[in-house]
């Protein structure tokens, strides 16, 4: 088994690239193998010891600007991921390591997807010990998604798009992108989690395109059909429903609209029952956009945009006001000219196809209807004065005429359509291409290529335009320019085929009236056309998202039909064949439940002997350890009984030199004195090298158990550091909340103080008005000042309380490093 320390000093050798330095996948290769051979009883252990090991690291090796760095500590802890605690990720990991790897876009792409899989291994844990953690966790990439990250409707991230390089543009994206693949990734296993955080935020217009634009990407997911009746139980989908019927800005309720489309064929597979209860609050949302008028909004007391133009005469128009049982608050308009809303084509055609005589029921009298399906009125007054049968008439008659006659019309009423709708056991491909088909346009292209020969006719002059297999060639820049002369409003003069370039300014979205005329500064100007191009590019992105979607459901039902067409030309071969491999699966599922057995059998007995053997294991561990006491025990007396036979022989040693010496007297008196002298100094030397060999021992022996006593006391001051180490980061994540909070506080009192300058400008009386206003703004501004104060000393204290941790960090791994 690779220890932690060993580990440790192969990894570090691979950040500091020496010459003996192990290679990626040396490296890889030797973390697996550490969490091959972890027993579940050990991996928590390990698992903090790994931790502290790569935190050190992290501390002194690690070069942050280094991309190569980040992905060798990104495949370790990828690798590590069955050990590592959720808990790590979020509180450790995610902030060091995770966030900066997914703002970076040059970072390699296996490595970006480690710290996907990393975060959603957090939030994927189903461990009821960390379940505060990870639901805090998922709050905080939802408010790093919809704060941090770029919001396409929102001008002032617009603007600030605009203001920078190229280098920050592609970290925001990549930063954007990443959390939008984390979230619905996240979506594809805990559907449920997923549309709460959405539910609880989606109620808050600041967030709502935003939050529609990701529910559009949520809902495209192949992934999504196997949580489609989730949603339809769901609140979230009553808010969605609700955006579409209340919200005033253009381009949230086109979003919406489209995934409204979507959802129908969807719901009618996977949800049948709980989509017919939508269908009063369907037919509702396309008589409110079908005669969408921008005088008709809401201006209570919702979250409004400051930009949205109030209508002037009170006498045209007439000011709905949504009841206050609902508790919505409207998303206003979110540009300063009125921006059409898109075509209904797409959404007429499912619900015609899905509830054709319900749809006609509903057109002839869409008050009765609505009221006969105890579907009240949103607003204070009555459905009466909201739809006008009239208006609805004329807005749809031109989407009646584009579409066939449905032949279900001809079989049932529109109470047996609700009982037992004829699409029932059809998947969402079929239902998507059939209603797809009952478009005229469609349809007739359908036909024609059903019946075209193989020959291609070719038109012989060049002007006209020419069908090629049943297919026209249309030029894309004819394409561009009628739809730009449409939107423009303006007299077309059909014979020009240019391009007219004053028509892309954003003046010619709107025709020039004297009364309609807005004078803008230069800042003011640049911001409207970037929020008009803005809104293009959602519908447009919005509009090729829908037609994505489209496409992967006809293609998907094609493949049927072709898969049908096959089957059916070779159903008898194939049907003798299955039966005929019918018959072996059988056989070889008896064989295979046979063999079952005996491994069950097999694996019961291996599971007995493996008891067995670590009982006896244990035993022989418990054995070797009493021996091991015996052999230290009889050491002790071994070196007892050294020392004492070291004395006798130094005494014997002594009474031998004695006798030498009395030899030595004999034969001295034959010799000179020199000879005896000359002996007794070798002896004195020998004597005084003995002496200093005991004093440099007894000298290593003190400082050995000097050594001992430090390591002792350095023991216990580390474990008072990590004690303080804890309560400081308890009192951290304190005042980040905190401080959160007084973030939204001043959000809040922002909101308010913009709310009172709009009612202000309502007002009759301007001088109590004015008056009134000066002490609330004053007010507001004392308060706001006190929360700024307030949330710099929290900043203050909180880089303080983070210096103070880094130094005790220091300290604390700079003394493990010593011992």
């Amino acid at each position: 088994m690779v220890v932690v320390s060993e580990l440790a000093r192969q990894a570090r050798l691979t950040f500091s690239a020496t010459p003996d330095a192990p290679s990626l996948p040396e490296l890889t290769a030797i973390v697996d193998d550490l969490v091959s051979s972890l027993s579940p009883a050990d991996a928590e252990e390990v698992s903090l010891q790994i931790e502290h090991e790569l935190q050190t690291i992290l501390d002194d090796v690690v070069d942050h600007s280094c991309l190569y760095h980040s992905e060798i500590l990104l495949t370790i802890l990828y690798h590590l991921r069955a050990i590592i605690t959720p808990l790590s990720i979020i509180s450790s990991w995610f902030d060091l390591l995770l966030r900066p790897a997914m703002r970076e876009p040059k970072l390699a792409t296996h490595a970006v997807n480690y710290a996907k899989e990393l975060i959603l291994s957090a939030l994927h844990a189903d461990n009821e010990q960390y379940s505060d953690k990870v639901n805090n966790f998922l709050r905080l990439l939802f408010d790093l998604y919809l704060l941090d990250a770029l919001n396409e409707g929102s001008n002032e991230d617009i603007l600030e798009w605009a203001s920078l390089d190229q280098v920050q543009k592609e970290k925001k994206s990549c930063w954007k992108a990443n959390l939008e693949d984390i979230l619905l990734r996240f979506g594809e296993i805990k559907p449920g989690d997923l549309m709460t955080e959405l539910f609880d935020r989606f109620s808050n217009p600041s967030y709502r395109l935003q939050l529609t634009i990701f529910i559009n990407l949520y809902v495209s997911n192949s992934a999504f059909e196997s949580s489609a009746a989730t949603l339809a139980n769901h609140p979230l989908m009553t808010g969605i429903l609700h955006s579409a019927l209340l919200d005033n800005s253009t381009t949230c309720c086109t979003i919406g609209l489209t995934v409204l489309t979507k959802l129908l064929p969807i719901l009618a597979v996977h949800a049948p029952e709980e989509l017919k209860g939508f269908v009063p609050l369907l037919f509702a949302i396309l008589a409110r956009i079908s005669c969408w008028k921008q005088e008709h909004l809401y201006h209570g007391t919702g979250m409004e945009d400051e930009d949205e133009e109030t209508p002037t005469d009170a006498d045209d128009s007439v000011v709905l006001e949504i009841r206050s049982d609902l508790i919505w608050q409207p998303l206003g308009a979110t540009s300063l000219k009125s921006s059409p809303i898109a075509s209904l084509h797409s959404y007429f055609t499912f619900l015609y196809y899905l509830f054709p005589l319900n749809l006609l029921k509903f057109l002839r009298d869409p008050v009765y209807y609505l009221s006969n399906h105890d579907l009240p009125s949103p607003y204070t007054v009555g459905w009466d004065s909201v739809l006008y049968q009239n208006e609805l008439r004329n807005r749809i008659e031109p989407l009646l005429q584009q579409h066939l006659y449905h032949s279900v019309m001809a079989w049932t009423d529109d109470v047996e359509e609700l009982a037992q709708p004829f699409w029932i056991g059809y998947d969402v491909p079929r239902i998507v291409t059939s209603a797809v088909l009952l478009d005229a346009r469609n349809a007739t292209l359908a036909f024609d290529s059903r019946n075209q020969d193989d020959s291609i006719i070719l038109s012989a002059q060049p002007a006209d335009n020419v069908r090629a297999a049943g297919f026209p060639k249309i030029s894309l820049q004819d394409m561009v320019t009628t739809s730009i002369l449409l939107k423009s409003r303006r007299d077309i003069d059909s014979q020009n085929p240019h391009r007219p370039s004053e028509l892309f300014s954003s003046s010619a979205s709107q025709p020039e009236t004297p009364e309609d005329t807005v004078f803008l500064s230069e800042d003011e100007d640049a911001s409207q056309a970037l929020s008009i191009l803005q809104r293009d590019v959602l519908l447009l992105r919005n509009e090729l998202n829908f037609e994505l979607w489209l496409s992967r459901a006809n293609i998907r039902h094609i493949g049927r039909l072709w898969q049908n067409k096959v089957l059916s030309q070779s159903a008898e071969v194939e049907r003798q064949g299955l039966y005929n491999k019918l018959r072996n699966y059988r056989t070889q599922v008896v064989r295979l439940e046979s063999e079952l057995r005996e491994h069950k059998e097999q694996a019961s007995s291996a599971k007995h002997k493996y008891a067995d053997w670590n009982t006896e294991l244990q035993k022989k561990l418990g054995d070797l350890r009493k021996e091991k006491k015996d052999w230290q025990s009889e050491t002790a007396k071994l070196r007892a009984t050294a020392k004492e036979a070291e004395a006798k022989f130094l005494a014997q040693e002594k009474l031998l030199a004695e006798a030498h010496q009395e030899v030595f007297k004999l034969e001295t008196q034959r010799k000179e004195n020199q000879h005896k002298i000359d002996h007794l100094r070798d002896y004195e030397k020998q004597i005084e090298q003995y002496f200093k060999m005991q004093c440099l021992w007894d000298d290593e022996f003190a400082k050995f158990n000097e050594r001992g006593e430090e390591i002792e006391r350095i023991k216990s001051l580390w474990k008072q550091m990590e004690q303080r180490l804890g309560s400081f980061q308890m009192e951290q994540e304190r005042l980040e909340d905190a401080a959160r909070g007084y973030r939204r506080q001043i959000q809040k009192l922002q909101s308010q103080l913009s709310q009172a300058v709009r009612l202000n400008e309502r007002r009759v009386d301007p001088a109590l008005d004015l008056e009134i206003f000066a002490k609330g703004k004053d007010a507001l501004i004392q308060s706001n000042k006190k929360l700024q104060e307030a949330n710099a000393d929290l900043l203050d204290e909180n880089e303080e309380l983070r210096a103070m941790v880094e130094v005790l960090r220091n300290q604390v791994s700079g003394k493990q490093g010593l011992v």
